[in-house]
């Protein structure tokens, strides 16, 4: 399946990720191994890469890691 950027990035949701993460004063590992409680695995580096724009996100992964931060699904997806 061949993806196409949106302004550049693979996801729109990355930067709001790492902003929820930090306002919790999460790092990436540990965020990632809250989602895994979450039933979704997923690492350190997956966590990086959504933050940088440079990974999908799969919608039931955003929805685990909206869980995960406190926030809706819809906050992670709005535009400043």
């Amino acid at each position: 399946m061949k993806t196409i950027p949106y302004n550049g990035k693979r996801n729109i949701s990355g930067e709001r990720i790492r902003e929820a993460r930090l306002k919790l004063r999460l790092s990436q590992e540990e965020l990632a191994a809250r989602v895994q409680t979450e039933g979704v695995i997923v690492e350190q580096d997956v966590i990086c890469k959504i933050e940088h724009g440079t990974r999908l996100v799969q919608d039931f992964e955003l929805r685990a890691i909206a869980k995960t931060l406190r926030v809706s699904m819809d906050w992670l997806t709005e535009e400043d």
